[in-house]
Parts: structure tokens; sequence; C-alpha cells
């Protein structure tokens, strides 16, 4: 990595520390020299081919290099520092030499900012005079341009012009002689009597009849065709756009030890108008394409939109017919490039060489850390933040990181600068959304055309990816500045703005979901950006709660909980707010609003597949505590409290949440009752869990709930029937969660009892599961693995046993049928080696497992494979649907299968 430096006056300015260094640095960008060097490289392949012609008018155009970027990216310091390595070979370290071959590059910059005060006429002045370092006079253009000069700036002579504005200085005093001969030679040539300077239009004129009728004595300058026709147009500025095409044709002219190949950096091009004053853009483009053999880079913050037909009659020349590389389809060869945000160690680095004392970076590690996660690789903030860096020094402090957490109102103007009005409050609005389309930003804007949107859409600082659900997000620094820092523009919003786009955009967001309901991609979308805006904006549930439900039916889990952020329309406390609402405050909790609650309970269920289960009833617990739940949603919160509780081993505490949400006759009634299954089948009455079971219908997952009844019975055949009949089921109601836990049980009963059909099923059930966050059925399929290859030598049992334990465990499903499980398949396994030791082990853990009273039949499943006597103390009481005799006998059968088969 290297970096180019220069003086940067605006820190040596801001500080009386002469010890401090402050150096402008310039970070990376190879990947833009890299597309500038290849683009140059094929122009010049170009103009140096056979038949290539100057003042063909008519060919497509390639002499163009367009690199946009949002305001502050750098898009200045990028074009003077191609400038500087064209003019002096000064190159940033890590930009490679090219291997250019033909005229060499003859640079000119052109800052077209207001600030500058670039006209036309001085942009044309410009490359002309940049072309005195030829040392070669161009006759067929300064004769056009002298005679335009003289008709619009009469008494003010061109060399006065040029000094005053700094031209002169800039490059010399060469032009005016070259144009004063060129006059006199043409003058001489046509044998004209008196004095140059007081005859151009007599000058002109002659030449013109002379190009005309052929005359041998202007040979020199018949080659340009369309010199006459320029020389008796009204000497007007829509004619001075024309004459670059003269200078075409004299850079062609020019002899080969006086050749080059000129590269004009336009810079800021956003201020030569607006979509919909484009005059100076069109007589830009005119020079662009009226010199195809000069090269062309543009800099500035939009796209250049030359190739779009729909601009036919605003500019001369459009299409992608006209201009190839400038279109959308453009491909590899495309000439328009971004300018992205710098990666965080080129802005470590620019930090750490921006000021320095004693040849150390004065910026500390620290700081310089916390300014480049809030900079997303903005060059711009990078500026800001040094300057306060030193703003802070100058107070008589020293600066701490957390001076940083900072955002700086300028990057709103920056941003809003070139916006109209109804861009920047469409741009307000969609920065409350993490993404968007057209609809969504229009809808969230309050406005009754798309126009607006449509536009911002295209501006640099709006991200697309298009296969992306909603295809366009704003600027990581862009958002966050829109939103946190003082706006002091004259169309700013007040906080009750700020609440009405918020409600609209959430109204929007539930619209768009209930046109799909079924789309579980826009579900979760719709989701997360729902929680932020209702959470941060204290806004109703509304359509958050069918939209909960929904996600929660499907049991796919994704991550759903909105990133933290603060909230531009608050003014006054959580507590307040809450006392406001007449909601009473879950201190403890932090919950102020039922969308807090919300958004708590459905991240609490999302992130039960990745945290301990103590945390999930914890957190489970606390939402339900606060009464801020919707009640729809409160039974929801005590039903998934009760399945951890479960998991946890806390029986008692699940039966009596899964009774309270049975009695309340809500949408989880029916799971509440499979829950209450679930722990008459934990205490082993299997014939009480068998007959509640047949009550359950789909919405208690009957048919999965009876092949959990029907395994541990031994009878395989029976409970694989009832796990495949609960994954059609599941299926058929496109509930695909449930179709993976089916299916992991169903490949588990069929890993003891067939384990060759075992290995499709597993296959099957890996495949339900992808793309889902169920951490239990993922278990639960490698649980199933190991029946499979018990007995098998080789086969790895007891290490992949003990990895697979210490992750359920570290999952917080210690008390969960899980753990179970697992164990009850490493005793599977040594039942059928034979290996007695290992296996009393085994079942050892197995009764550390089940010794809080709950599941204590597996530890006599245990026994039942083995062949051994139940132990009188504590004696078993289950109750087997078939007897104990029955059951024991199934078990021992499956475990002399397996010896047999191996």
């Amino acid at each position: 990595m290297g970096v180019a430096e220069g003086r940067d006056l605006k820190a040596v300015f801001g500080t009386n520390d002469r010890g401090v260094a402050a150096t402008e640095a310039f970070t990376n960008r190879q990947a833009q020299w890299e597309a500038f060097a290849a683009a140059l490289t094929e122009h010049l392949r170009q103009v140096a081919a056979p038949g290539f012609d100057p003042q063909d008018l008519e060919a497509p155009r390639r002499n163009l290099l367009v690199f946009h970027g949002i305001g502050g990216i750098g898009k200045t310091t990028l074009s003077r520092t191609i400038e500087a390595a064209l003019a002096t070979d000064d190159r940033p370290a890590q930009w490679a030499r090219p291997a250019w071959s033909g005229p060499r590059p003859l640079p000119v910059r052109i800052d077209l900012a207001r600030s500058a005060g670039t006209d036309f006429e001085r942009l044309v002045l410009t490359i002309r005079l940049a072309l005195t370092a030829t040392g070669r006079a161009l006759p067929a253009f300064d004769l056009a341009l002298r005679r335009y000069w003289d008709a619009n700036h009469p008494g003010e002579p061109l060399e006065d012009f040029l000094r005053r504005g700094g031209l002169s200085a800039r490059f010399g005093q060469v032009f005016p002689e070259q144009v004063q001969s060129v006059l006199a030679d043409v003058a001489q040539a046509l044998m004209l009597p008196g004095t140059v300077g007081a005859a151009v239009g007599q000058v002109t004129g002659a030449l013109t009849r002379a190009l005309r009728e052929h005359r041998q004595s202007v040979r020199a300058l018949a080659g340009c065709a369309r010199l006459a026709d320029l020389l008796e147009a009204e000497p007007t500025v829509d004619a001075l756009s024309y004459y670059p095409h003269l200078l075409a044709y004299e850079v062609a002219q020019l002899p080969a030890r006086a050749a080059v190949t000129p590269v004009v950096l336009l810079d800021t091009f956003e201020d030569t108008g607006d979509r919909t004053h484009r005059d100076l853009e069109r007589l830009i483009q005119r020079v662009v394409w009226l010199m195809p053999n000069v090269f062309f880079v543009v800099t500035g913050r939009n796209r250049l939109q030359w190739a779009d037909t729909a601009l036919a009659g605003q500019l001369d020349w459009t299409g992608p017919v006209a201009w190839p590389g400038l279109a959308d389809n453009a491909g590899a060869r495309g000439r328009q490039v971004l300018i992205g945000d710098l990666a965080p160690e080129d802005c470590q680095d620019l930090l750490a060489r921006r000021l320095t004392t004693g040849g150390r970076p004065l910026i500390d590690r620290g700081i310089r850390e916390v300014i480049t996660a809030r900079s997303h690789g903005l060059p711009l903030y990078l500026d800001l933040a040094v300057m306060r860096f030193l703003e802070l020094r100058r107070t008589g402090r020293t600066p701490q990181p957390a001076d940083f957490d900072h955002d700086f109102p300028a990057l709103i103007a920056r941003t809003l600068r070139d916006l109209t009005g109804p861009e920047r409050h469409v741009l307000r609005a969609v920065s409350l959304l993490d993404a968007f389309d057209i609809d969504l930003a229009t809808q969230a804007a309050g406005l009754d055309r798309q126009g607006p949107a449509v536009r911002l859409a295209e501006r640099p600082f709006v991200g697309e990816d298009a296969l992306a659900l909603w295809p366009y997000h704003l600027h990581g620094l862009v958002r966050s500045s829109i939103r946190q820092a003082d706006d002091a523009t004259d169309d700013s919003w007040t906080p009750d703005d700020w609440h009405a786009a918020a409600q609209r955009a959430f109204t929007a967001l539930g619209q768009q979901w209930h046109t799909a309901p079924g789309d579980r991609r826009l579900l979760v979308g719709c989701l997360r950006q729902g929680l932020h805006l209702a959470r941060d904006h204290r806004l109703p549930p509304g359509w958050l709660t069918d939209a909960a439900w929904a996600y929660v039916d499907d049991s796919v889990w994704e991550p759903l909980a909105p990133s933290p952020g603060p909230d531009p329309t608050r003014t006054t406390t959580d507590t307040d707010a809450a006392a406001a609402a007449g909601v009473e405050v879950g201190v403890e909790s932090g919950l102020v609003t039922p969308a807090d609650a919300v958004v708590e309970l459905l991240s609490a269920l999302a992130r039960r597949q990745h945290e301990h289960r103590e945390r999930t009833a914890d957190r489970l617990a606390a939402v339900t505590a606060t009464g801020l739940l919707p009640p729809e949603l409160a039974d929801m919160a005590v039903y998934y409290l009760a399945k951890a509780q479960r998991d946890l081993g806390r029986n008692e505490d699940s039966r009596r949440n899964m009774a309270a949400v049975v009695a309340g006759g809500g949408r989880r009634a029916a799971a509440a009752r499979r829950g209450l299954v679930h722990l008459a089948r934990a205490a082993g009455d299997f014939p009480t869990a068998l007959e509640a079971a047949q009550h359950l219908g789909w919405e208690g997952r009957q048919q999965r709930v009876v092949g959990d009844l029907w395994w541990p019975q031994g009878d395989m055949a029976r409970a694989a029937d009832a796990y495949k009949g609960a994954r059609t089921e599941a299926e058929q109601h496109a509930v695909t969660g449930e179709a993976a836990i089916a299916q992991s049980m169903r490949a588990l009963v069929l890993a003891f009892a067939d384990p060759d059909s075992a290995v499709g099923e597993l296959d099957l059930a890996e495949q339900l599961l992808r793309g889902h966050h169920q951490r239990a059925t993922a278990f639960t399929i490698r649980i199933a693995g190991l029946v499979r290859d018990a007995g098998a030598v080789g086969s790895g049992i007891d290490d992949r046993a003990r990895l697979l334990r210490t992750k359920v465990t570290d999952a917080g499903l210690a008390g969960s049928q899980t753990l179970r499980d697992l164990e009850l398949a490493v005793c599977f396994h040594y039942a059928v080696i034979g290996n007695r030791n290992d296996l009393q082990a085994a079942i050892s853990r197995l009764h550390g497992l089940t010794a809080g009273g709950g599941y204590a039949y597996y530890t006599d499943i245990a026994h039942f494979m083995a062949g051994h006597r139940l132990p009188e103390q504590p004696a078993s009481r289950a109750r087997w649907l078939d007897g104990q005799r029955t059951t024991r006998t199934r078990w021992q059968a499956l475990v002399a299968a397996r010896r047999d088969g191996t």
C-alpha cells in the first residue's frame, strides 16, 4: 500500500503547534488507476489504428471515462493525482507504471465547480492553451477563435483576459504570439495588404473564399473539411462549441516530435447543471464528441446519462450506439466506474499519516479505530474528524475516542446540495429504512408520484443490489448523518415530521407483506424493518401482531432483531413517554412501549436457537412480566417460556404455564395442549399422553406427538409412519420448519430399525433443514447419524458423541430431550458391541439427566437394550403402552438385529 502526500493547509492553519506535521494523504485507489490506464491504452490503440479519422462525425465514441461517487468520496483528489501522474510521473507507490505506446499523454485538468467560475469559453481556452506545450501553432482553430473573440469581446484583448483569469500564469504567454503568427502567415499566403491585427475579418473572409475555390496557397488548411463552414457561421457561443472539431484536426496534424495525446480531466461535473437545465452539459458533450482523438476523464457525483435515448433533443448525441461504454449493459468494457469507500485499513493508514509529531501519528490508535468505524470509508468524514481532533486540542484537553462518536452537519449539506426539494424529502424518508424500492420510498415520503424516488435512486450515495428483496439502500454514513446530525437546512424536519414519515413507512411495509403473506422472505424483511420503526418511533404494533404469528408458525427462526439506533423524533425520556401513554414501565427490562416488547419477544424467540435456554427463559419471563405485549402475543410469550422451562428440566413451571395458555384459548392453546402431552410423556404416563394426543389435530402437531409416544415403546414402524404423516401435513400447509422437525425424527427412528434406509431419510432431513435456524433439529439429525453407525467398526462413535455432547450442553439444552437422545444412542452402540463397562457409564449419565424425575424411562430403555433387569431403587414409574415386557422385547430385538447386520 502506498500513499501520495502533499501539504494539508487546512490542518496547518488549524493549530499553533509547529511540531505537528500536517500532510494531505492519498490512499489506494489502485483499482481506479488500473481502470484509467486500461481505458487510455485502448484509446491510444484506437487512435493509432489504420482508418481512424478525427473528422469522422458518425463513429461511436469511446474516448471517455467517468468516475462517479458520493460527495466527499475523493473524486477531486483522484482527478488531481491522475493529472500529476501524467504530468510528472509522480505516482503513488501502488500505482504501476503503464506500458503506453504512442504520443505522450498531455494532461489538462478543468474544475467545473461553481466556485471555480469556469464557463464554456474558459473551458475551450484552457484546452487550447494546454496545447501550447507542443510548441506549434494551430492555425485553423486559432483563426476561428480570434474571429469569435473580436466579435464577442470588442475592446478586450485576448491576452488581457488570459492574464486576469490566471491562464497566462498557468500556461505561459506563448498563445497570443502564436495567434498573431497565424494571422500573419495566412495574410501573407493570401497576399493581403495592411496590418494583420486590424484585419482579422478580412483575413478570415479571404481564407474562406480561398478554401471554397481550392486555391493552392491555402492547401495546408484545405484538409480541414469544415473550416470554411465554421468561418462563415456567426461567431456565437454555439459556434464556439463546434471549434474543438478544428482542434481535433490540428492535433492529428502534429509532427511526430510534437505529437501528444491530450487527456482532459473534467472535475465536479455535477455543477454543469441539473436534469432540467443541460445547456452547459450539451456544449461540453459537443466538445467530447468532436474531439475523438482526445481522451476525457469526467469525475462527478452522478453517472453520465448520455447513453439514455430519452435525452434525445436535450443533448446532440444520445443512446448506447453513440456511447457504447456508458450504457448500463456495457459489461467489462464499461466506462462508468463507481468510486467506492476506502477499506478500513486504508482509513487507518490515512489517519496515521495525516497528523504526525516527531514522525509518529498524533491521533492514537483508539481514536483512529473509532473514526474509521464511523466513517464508513468516506474520506470527507476522515477530513472532518481530523479538524475536530485539532479543534478539541485547542480547547486544552486531550481528545478521547468517545469524542468521535459524532456526526457532522457538513455531510448533510454536501449530500443535499444538488438535490431537488422532493428528492430531499424522499431522502429523509428512506433514511428510516434499511432498504427500499421505489414504491416503498414514495409511500414513506407521502408523495403521490414516483419521479423523485426514481431520481434519488440514481444518485451515487444510493447503492443497488438487484437480487435483494428491496434493491436500494443508502450509503451508511449518509444515512447516519441524515438521521442523527444537527440539520440546519432550510427544509429540515421537525420531530413530528420524522414520526409521520416513520408511520407512513411502517404502514407501507405492512401493506407490502399483506400482498404476499405466504412469501417467507418478504415476511422476514418486513418484520425486520417494521420492528425497527415501531420500536424507535413508538408506533402501535398494528400488523406486527399477525406477522409475528406467521413468523412463529413456520418454525424457521431467522434472526430478526433490528440494530440499535437513536430516534431523531425522541424529545422526552423513555420513562416520560411511557408514563404519558399510561404504561407501567418495566425498569429492569428496559422495555417501555408495546413495540419494545414485541421486538424483545421475537428477538428472544429467534435467538433461542443461538443462546443458552436459561438466557431465553429469562428474556421471555422479563418481557411477559412487563404487561406491554398485546394479549395474543402475551399468549405466545408464555407458551415459549413454558417450552424453555421444559428444556431446562423445570417441568412443574412448564406445566403451569402450558395450562395457563390452554385456559386462555388463544392461538397457542393447541400447541400448549401438545406441551401438556409432552409433560405427561416426560413423566412416563404414555397412556394418558396418547389419549390426550388424539384431540390435538394439525394445529397441535398430533401426528408428530404420536410418533414421539411410539418410538420409546420400541415400535419404530408405527413411529416412522406417524412422523411421515406429520411431515406430509407440514408440507401441505407449507410449514417447512415443521416438516424438517418431523423428518429428522423419522430419520432417527429408522436409524434404529433399518440403518440402510436411514441414509436417504437423513439426506432428506438435511435438505428440509437447509436455510432454517433450528439447532435442536440439527442435533437430532447428527444423533440419527450416530444411531445409523452404531456397532460399525471405525465409526468414531465415541469422539463424535463427545463433541456433540459439548455442543448440546453449550446450547443450554442439557435438560432437553436432545441430550437424552444422544446418551441413548451411545447406549445403543455399546449394547450392540457388548461393551458392558462403557454401557454402564452411559447409563449412569442418563440417570443423571433424568434424576429430576422427568424422562426417567430413558434409563429403563437403556436397560432393555442391554438385557438388564431394572434396578429396584428407584423403581420405574413408566406406564408403557403395550406393557413393560413387550417394550423390553422390542428394544432387545433392535439390538440383536443390528449385531446380526454388522
